[in-house]
């Protein structure tokens, strides 16, 4: 190891202390590493918060890389105080890495070439304009998951917006697979399928749960929605009662008329 020229660590792990940083990378990697050249790295520490009292800030972890000599580092923090977890996100910039995980609202921005797969998780809502800086970001991701259970703030807004042909449309040029998991709230069904808030490049399989697809689609009569799920190529239903219940429903198989159904 101490004869390394060159780096690149993808970590994650669970801390009982403090979350890894620049000293941490200093003190237990680099100064072992006197030939290296070039370090890239994407490092997301996990801590269990049990007292909200003496907790870093986003800028302490930053400040904690000002002397740092390599590259470009970006840090990310966040609090999930209904988890009692913190998770600390430290990376190189320009990122080199294929994945993204854990993007919350506290997202930085930039530009990511390199990114194909992409989760996002968060206590507080994601917006519309949240969904536009992640396409922007990631404009060549491939595959999109989202794990929110926290309903819109500003759905009517949108609404509003729409009929005065404001509201932006977020375009996924290359989104093939998308997973909104069981516990997202229905309004992330409906913000990807509602043609008036997202378009699809290409044919995608969707992951879903059956009871909330029925539901945003007003049982698969709605119209907004229609065009959007004529892109769905396959379609994952959670739950083997859900599945098994879909396999009889006439109105979804016309709705996903190009879908495949699987389990």
């Amino acid at each position: 190891m101490s004869n390394l020229e060159e780096l690149d660590l993808d970590l994650t792990i669970c801390v009982k202390e403090t979350f890894i940083d620049g000293h941490n990378l200093t003190k237990n990697i680099l100064n072992h590493m006197s030939q290296l050249k070039q370090f890239t790295f994407d490092i997301r520490s996990r801590k269990c918060i049990y007292n909200e009292m003496n907790l870093p800030s986003k800028e302490d972890i930053q400040r904690t890389f000002d002397d740092f000599l390599y590259t470009k580092t970006i840090s990310c923090l966040d609090y999930f105080l209904n988890n009692k977890e913190g998770l600390c996100h430290i990376y190189s910039y320009p990122f080199l890495m294929k994945h993204y995980e854990d993007v919350t609202n506290n997202f930085p921005g930039g530009l990511y070439r390199y990114v194909c797969k992409v989760s996002l998780y968060d206590e507080y809502p994601f917006e519309h304009e949240f969904f536009i800086r992640i396409a922007q970001s990631f404009p060549f991701m491939k595959k999109l998951s989202i794990d929110n259970s926290y309903a819109q703030n500003y759905k009517q807004s949108y609404k509003l917006m729409n009929d005065n042909q404001n509201l932006s449309i977020v375009k996924y040029n290359y989104l093939i697979e998308l997973r909104i998991y069981h516990l997202a709230h229905d309004d992330y069904i409906e913000e990807f399928l509602c043609n008036t808030k997202t378009y699809f490049q290409n044919n995608i399989l969707l992951d879903v749960d059956y009871k909330a697809l029925q539901k945003v689609t007003h049982h698969y009569t709605r119209d907004d929605t229609r065009s959007n799920c004529t892109k769905v190529n396959e379609l994952s239903l959670f739950g083997k009662f859900e599945y098994s219940k879909s396999l009889k429903d006439k109105y979804l198989k016309d709705y996903f008329s190009f879908a495949t159904i699987i389990d």
